[in-house]
């Protein structure tokens, strides 16, 4: 083995190693147990998603849950058997929190899919043998378990000239790479000749022993003799596993805060995941199984075992004679940076090295703590040149400004400060509590701006939309002023007397007979309503009963209401109805083409003295007009994109529908039986005489109305409209009617209307 330089790292400990009893024995297994545990988060990033379903027969290797994303993992059936559930189990945590798992009743048969060996690996090129890593499900089985794919594609800007095959395993009673390296020296050496290709063939290729290991060196430097890759050994001291450290160690460089190695030109992989990626390269095996120390007096038996992921920790215990009654906890991983398991019922995962179950004397109950000294032992055991003290202080008083400023991320939680401590303080369980508080800190934040930038455009929306709004608002009323000031310069120029007089009462008298036709529909609505109120219901309850006694006493209550307004309206407009009727009588025969009331009132006389066909061919004449002006809206929205063309095409449709029934109509009426018209009986000519009247009416009550009043009626009309409106488009909702759209479009422009209606009545008063 060539002598290579290595560097040393600041602090570290050396605790007891507790690693000559697990490796008595060679690499073992246990048998495959009744039951297994597979969460779909086994790495870090995003959880795989489960595809399979419960029931479904599964075999060894098949994938039970792909990866959800580039930062993810597969994760596949170790054995045959059936899905059982779906659910919520304890997965291995420090806080013992629970998340999905797919459980897995094995049939003991052991029946895989077929797998495809690659005898030709090396010539594959780099994205297919990526492809095959990812599919694999392989993930960092010494660490934090990082999707190793990602890690082997590193960016452009990263220039990789050292690849680093981490063999050291500093943590006390921990074997499992230990052995991997002593009786799997080849698929080390193999796997890392792939990661180097993978890596562009980078100027060092290094495997790092610590030399407590000198049969794991041997045998390395045996499987490595020919071929580029160094074996290097160097002394033993905690914590020079840490990827970090190890960087340090074999190559003088120090990762800057807050970056990763790739950002200095280094790539640093486990062994065991280097052997992983051999297998599935070569041989196609997804990672299913991994090697584990089980150690830990309160056993009968301590040695190295490979177990399939997802074995309950209770049965592998329950293979090596675990008493619980000895033992003083069980711990995942060693005792330095592992935690306790709250339940035994948790799985082994993809990262699960070690499973310690010490009795009360190997690893007692820790001591109470006591207050802090300021001896700043911590600081000199610190590997990452931190202030473990001022860590402290600051994560007890919850400052995480200070907690970041002072690198806390940089913290490896290696636990060599709580090691030191005389005052047995857990420094580690702060900070790693501290850590999560700032992460949660982190997503709330971002959360929080996410609603405070969308808030923002709303209200930037909101205030373009009402700039727009005022905008047209003001040329409306601009536009206003213009008109009122072009009919003062009319009237100015009229020097007729009884002109003047006529423009007057033709101003005013309208509004006068929009109040008077306004009180008779209100009075008929009320009227109205109380038949509805006195219709009997069968088979009605008291209550029903009563509650329509109720409803009539209202309705009656309405009517007498409607009943007064009228006839209060009715005596105050007579005495207005003499000074109108002169006015009309003075303007002469001759202005009557000009009189809206009297056109309406032509028009009327016009439509009941026309013949049945006449009639319809006058409808029929309106509907193709109509259907015209429709078709040409519904060209214009397609053309546009507009999101009204569905309503518009209704419409038109509904015209056509319309001009249909009219033409059969006017079909059904012979051209020899039709009559000539007729003068107009009785009803016809009351209907006429009902309609001057209502015309009448109608002008003399505009006649004394101010402009202030016919806002205020034009409002309330508006009101009404609105409120038809949306009972309409509610019952078209809740029947799912087709015209929904057009329905919300009557109702958005009747909104529309209302409000300017309002705008003006305010600004007048």
């Amino acid at each position: 083995m060539e002598l290579i330089k290595v560097w040393d790292i600041p602090g570290g400990v050396h605790p007891p190693e507790n690693k000559a009893q697990s490796l008595v024995e060679p690499l073992g297994s246990i048998p495959i147990a009744p039951q297994l545990i597979l969460p779909v988060s086994q790495h870090i990033g995003a959880a795989a998603k489960p595809i399979v379903k419960v029931g479904d027969l599964v075999l060894g290797g098949q994938v039970v849950a792909e990866a959800d994303g580039v930062f993810s993992a597969n994760v596949h059936a170790p054995t045959s058997g059936r899905i059982a559930a779906i659910v919520e189990h304890t997965v291995p945590h420090p806080s013992g929190m629970t998340d999905q798992c797919i459980i897995l009743d094995t049939d003991g048969k052991d029946e895989w899919v077929s797998l495809v060996p690659w005898e030709d690996f090396d010539t594959r090129g780099k994205e297919d043998i990526l492809s095959r890593i990812r599919q694999s499900g392989i993930a960092g089985l010494g660490g934090a378990g990082f999707p190793t794919a990602v890690k082997l594609n590193p960016r452009a800007n990263h220039p990789i000239d050292t690849l680093i095959i981490n063999g050291t395993e500093c943590e006390p009673y921990i074997t499992a790479d230990d052995i991997l390296m002593r009786e799997r020296a080849d698929d080390v050496v193999a796997g890392a000749k792939i990661l180097a290709k993978l890596l562009n063939q980078p100027e060092r290729v290094v495997i790092g022993v610590e030399d407590n290991k000198p049969e794991a060196i041997a045998a390395l430097t045996e499987a490595a003799d020919g071929t580029a890759i160094q074996v290097v050994s160097f002394p033993t001291k905690y914590p020079s596993g840490g990827e970090k450290q190890l960087i340090q160690i074999l190559t003088g460089r120090e990762v800057p805060s807050g970056q990763i190695p790739a950002s200095i030109g280094v790539v640093c992989q486990n062994v065991g995941t280097t052997a992983a990626i051999y297998r599935a390269v070569r041989f196609g095996e997804p990672l299913v199984k991994r090697i584990t120390t089980v150690v830990g007096e309160a056993l009968q038996s301590q040695r190295n075992i490979e177990v399939l992921l997802g074995t309950p920790v209770s049965f592998v215990l329950e293979q090596h004679g675990y008493n619980h009654k000895r033992a003083s906890r069980l711990v995942m991983g060693g005792p330095m940076m592992g935690f306790s398991l709250p339940d035994i019922s948790v799985p082994v995962v993809k990262t699960t090295n070690c499973l310690l179950a010490p009795d009360k004397k190997e690893l007692p109950p820790p001591e109470p703590a006591q207050a802090c000294i300021r001896c700043g032992m911590c600081a000199e055991a610190c590997p990452a040149s931190l202030l473990p003290q001022q860590l402290f202080w600051y994560a007890q008083s919850e400052d995480l400004e200070k907690l970041e400023a002072h690198n806390l991320f940089d913290c490896i939680e290696c636990g060599a400060c709580s090691y030191v401590c005389p005052s047995h303080i857990p420094l580690v369980q702060y900070y790693r509590a501290a850590k999560g508080e700032i992460r949660q800190h982190r997503i709330d934040k971002e959360k929080s701006d996410r609603s405070r930038r969308r808030f923002e455009f709303r209200q930037d929306r909101i205030a373009k939309e009402e700039a727009e709004k005022e905008a047209k608002r003001q040329a409306r009323k601009k536009a206003a002023e213009e008109a009122k000031k072009k009919l003062a310069e009319q009237k100015t120029a009229e020097p007729d007397a009884v002109e003047k007089a006529k423009t007057q009462a033709a101003a005013t008298s309208p509004d006068t007979g929009k109040q008077q036709a306004k009180l008779q529909r209100l009075l008929a609505a009320a009227e109205d309503s109380l038949r509805q109120a006195h219709k009997p219901q069968e088979d009605a309850t008291p209550e029903q009963l009563e509650k329509q006694a109720s409803r009539i006493k209202q309705a009656e209550l309405k009517v007498a209401d409607a009943k007064k307004k009228l006839q209060a309206f009715t005596d105050t407009a007579t005495a207005s109805g003499t000074v109108a009727s002169q006015t009309e009588s003075a303007s002469g025969s001759a202005e009557k083409s000009n009189d809206p009331v009297a056109a309406a009132i032509e028009r009327a006389k016009a439509k009941v003295s026309m013949s049945p066909e006449e009639k319809l061919r006058s409808s029929l004449e309106s509907l193709h007009k109509r259907l015209q002006k429709a078709e040409q809206k519904v060209r214009e929205a397609q053309a546009e994109g507009s999101d009204k063309l569905d309503a518009l095409r209704t419409g038109a449709e509904k015209l056509k529908e319309k001009i249909a029934t009219t033409q059969s109509e006017l079909n059904d009426i012979a051209p020899s039986t039709v009559a000539e018209p007729t003068p107009m009986d009785s009803a016809t000519s009351d209907a006429a005489s009902s309609a001057i009247e209502k015309a009448k009416a109608k002008a003399a009550a505009m006649a004394t109305m101010s402009a202030e009043d016919k806002l205020r009626n034009q409002v309330v009309a508006l009101e009404a409209r609105l409120e038809k409106a949306q009972a309409r488009l509610a019952k078209a909702k809740q029947e799912d009617d087709e015209n929904i759209d057009a329905f919300q479009t009557g109702v958005n422009k009747l909104e529309e209307k209302l409000a300017m209606a309002r705008e003006q009545l305010a600004e007048l008063t």
